[in-house]
């Protein structure tokens, strides 16, 4: 069936779009899969960037620092440009899919977020397995995995019933126009309507346009819906969003709905299409338990979980799960305020990935720089995988603007800090 635009559409349709975009063709890959000891004597040896890699060992962990990856690195595939709070760069999953893995292969992330992972292993034509106990990660991760035509975008905001008559929530005026919140509200009416989250193969345009308005929703530039607030990874309350607009002396001012989410989707697609890639699992649930994928199905996993000292769920995300029909109170996000806890919870997940990676298969396990390196996660990682059937290969250390050893390990240096990665090495056991 075809769907007639209206003129507003289709006039601004044709300008960002005169055609489609190119397919992208995925970045070269390593010619080889590395074993467990070719991965670390490629961390060893890896000198891209014009510094060898320091060994140290620590607590009887072995320590690779260097400059794998660098800002001034080539960006990552515009597909990923989704904000979401504390994520990896792309080319940190690149790094290890490229080596430790073929294509075809599934490459999974427990904690999947935005998706970051899975994305990745897609342009690299492996399958996408990914997991998050927030349902609003699959949301943003499911369609970009197979974004739909630009056309079908466009065509789908044209059948949207823009003037239909709906009643708001007026203390959202904080954040939006009346106009534009009208309209929000009948988005978010026609998606719950058409695109019910029960569906879990609901029509491509849609899943693709509620992803897109939910990372719209606020922000601090024209380019969002609401009015000047905070980045769209998170949303402050309605009194807070009052304070704000009288500080700032403003009040929300019009948006245009369907050119923002067009433009968007330019923006998302102007590296290319995703090329084709094997079929991948979605699951909503704890990293622990996840019946759907089968023992020794997955080959690499790439991940990073939620640190310490986890943001409150339903503060952050009200206004995301508002849109997206979601009860924030029946997320069951765990606040981890202890070591303790934190290295169960890593323990408990770990014995998973044990059994669904094949035998050899491989985990790298991402803790980031946490408290100024007051506390390295990467030692309660290594104790937490001690009893399990992995190989303990050591802790690959990213660090940028490398310099002094030292500041690796939260040394003051007179120095801030870096901004490192500190990612975990594992081998499943080929017992």
């Amino acid at each position: 069936m075809n769907h007639p635009l209206s003129a507003r559409a289709l006039a601004y349709f044709d300008e960002l779009f005169p055609l489609d975009p190119p397919v992208m063709t995925p970045s070269p890959i390593a010619p080889h899969k590395a074993s467990s000891a070719s991965i670390i004597d490629d961390i060893v040896s890896f000198d891209a960037f014009g510094t060898q890699t320091l060994r140290e060992t620590r607590e009887d962990i072995p320590y690779f620092i260097n400059e794998f990856w660098t800002s001034g690195q080539r960006k990552g595939h515009s597909l990923h440009e989704i904000s979401y709070r504390a994520c990896f760069k792309p080319q940190l999953p690149e790094f290890f899919i490229s080596r430790l893995t073929e294509p075809g292969e599934a490459v999974y992330d427990p904690f999947m977020g935005r998706g970051t992972t899975l994305v990745q292993a897609a342009l690299q034509g492996r399958a996408p397995f990914g997991n998050d106990v927030n349902p609003l990660s699959t949301l943003l991760v499911r369609p970009r995995l197979n974004p739909p035509r630009l056309a079908d975008i466009a065509a789908a905001l044209s059948e949207v019933p823009w003037h239909r008559k709906v009643d708001v929530r007026e203390d959202l005026t904080a954040f939006y126009h009346p106009d534009t919140l009208r309209r929000l509200t009948v988005l978010r009416e026609h998606l719950l309507e058409r695109a019910p989250l029960e569906d879990s193969e609901p029509e491509l345009a849609l899943d693709w346009i509620r992803m897109v308005a939910l990372n719209r929703l606020t922000g601090h530039s024209p380019g969002f819906f609401s009015v000047y607030t905070l980045p769209p990874n998170q949303a402050v309350s309605v009194d807070a969003q009052r304070k704000i607009n009288e500080k700032r002396q403003q009040t929300p001012e019009i948006r245009d709905i369907e050119k923002i989410i067009l433009k968007k989707t330019k923006s998302l697609l102007s590296d290319g299409v995703m090329p084709a890639h094997p079929r991948g699992k979605l699951c909503i649930g704890k990293a622990c338990n996840t019946p759907s994928i089968k023992n020794g199905e997955v080959s690499l996993v790439v991940t990073s979980p939620p640190f310490l000292d986890i943001v409150q769920y339903a503060q952050d995300n009200w206004l995301r799960c508002w849109f997206a029909g979601i009860d924030p109170s029946g997320v069951e996000i765990a606040m981890l305020k202890s070591e303790e806890a934190w290295t169960s919870m890593v323990h408990e997940t770990l014995r998973e990935q044990a059994r669904l990676l094949r035998p050899g298969g491989h985990v790298a396990f991402e803790v980031g720089e946490v408290r100024r390196g007051k506390v390295l996660l990467e030692r309660l990682v290594w104790k937490a995988a001690e009893d399990l059937p992995f190989e303990r290969l050591g802790v690959m250390v990213n660090q940028q603007e490398f310099t002094k050893t030292a500041n690796c390990w939260g040394v003051n240096n007179n120095s801030s800090g870096t901004n490192t990665n500190r990612i975990v090495l594992l081998r499943r056991s080929r017992e």
